[in-house]
């Protein structure tokens, strides 16, 4: 292990009790027990993607994370699913620790898993969701920025990171395009006090993604993505593939495609068609969507996994950071994580011994 400089003992490392302020976010069909118990016994700490799992998949995964490594991981839910107070009871009682969400939490969740001592942190991408968040009583919030991968707001990571630390008072996590040391770095100079990545890990030896769409992403350049509402009707980032042109392109098929991953996206998660139906309503209600972005909702899934799982990245999508770009080799994740850490030690002691001239 590397020896980090004092100034990477942040308050997220005393909040997580973990040893570097580093997190590996939950992605759909990407952030395995496998990846998730490799991050966090390498000092992190990795969150497990449960929102594209069943129930009974989410407790094997938890079982096998808590077989490999006694270090403190995390869960991400989806705050919409139907069976969500039956995961989050069953979380409490099995010893997760941290507990992120895919949408924004509801107040109520975040009391009830405060109360039975879990930490909680919602991703968010503006400084008044981060307000808001924080009367609710979360413990920390992931502030990332548009450059991040997936679902991601408008506002770039340099801008949206100091409005939101210098808004709450509670630890913030910098996102959106960071992948080394120097990314670490600089986030502490914006007030965060730590890193969340995505395609960084996703990037890495644990990582269960095939190596055919590890080398596709390893050819992209940073200027080949895009931020699209074709996919599922929310802005995503994702590789700017030939897939991802048509769907922008051929708007009158998109709807029947995306209803037909729905359906399939249902079975694969055991939901039954009255939840499907609660869950749409919920999400109407509480996303502002249109009954169309709600066909296109259930879409993203299905077409990740052709991608994630399935390594058909031609009629799949590949969510990213802008990070890709800079992104060569898939190093196993305590690399990844001793890499950053010695990188933004390095430049923190230099940094220190600069006088001003």
């Amino acid at each position: 292990m590397s020896a980090s400089h004092p100034r990477l003992n942040t308050r997220i490392c005393d909040l997580f009790k973990i040893e570097y302020p580093i997190v590996q976010t939950g992605m759909g069909w990407v952030s395995t027990a496998r990846l998730t118990a490799a991050t966090s016994a390498a000092g992190g700490i990795g969150f497990l993607a449960t929102a594209t799992q069943t129930f009974d998949e989410m407790k094997e995964s938890v079982a096998e994370i808590q077989e490999a490594t006694d270090k403190p991981f995390g869960i991400n839910v989806r705050t919409d699913a139907p069976d969500i107070e039956d995961r989050l009871d069953w979380s409490i009682k099995s010893g997760v620790k941290v507990v992120s969400f895919a949408q924004a939490p509801k107040p109520d969740m975040v009391k009830k898993l405060k109360d039975s001592g879990v930490v909680t942190i919602p991703t968010i991408a503006a400084r008044r969701h981060a307000e808001k968040v924080a009367e609710w009583g979360v413990d920390a919030v992931i502030a990332q920025g548009s450059e991040g991968g997936g679902h991601t707001g408008e506002v770039p990571t340099a801008v949206l990171v100091p409005q939101v630390t210098s808004a709450v008072d509670i630890p913030v996590l910098a996102a959106g395009g960071i992948t080394d040391g120097k990314g670490l770095v600089a986030s502490l100079a914006w007030g965060a006090e730590g890193i969340a990545m995505g395609t960084r890990f996703l990037l890495s030896e644990e990582s269960g993604v095939p190596q055919s769409v590890k080398e596709a992403y390893f050819e992209s350049a940073v200027t080949d993505t895009v931020r699209t509402r074709a996919i599922d009707g929310v802005p995503q980032r994702v590789i700017n593939t030939t897939m991802v042109r048509g769907l922008e392109s051929a708007k009158l098929l998109r709807f029947p495609r995306a209803m037909v991953n729905a359906l399939k996206f249902r079975r694969l998660t055991q939901t039954t068609f009255p939840d499907l139906i609660s869950e749409a309503i919920s999400m109407k209600k509480n996303q502002d969507l249109t009954w169309s972005q709600l066909m296109l909702a259930a879409n993203a899934p299905m077409l990740t996994k052709a991608t994630m799982v399935e390594g058909n990245h031609e009629i799949g999508i590949m969510p990213t950071g802008v990070g890709l770009g800079v992104i060569n080799s898939a190093p196993p994740v305590e690399m990844i994580i001793q890499g950053i850490i010695a990188e933004a030690s390095d430049i923190l002691s230099e940094l220190n011994q600069q006088k001003p001239s």
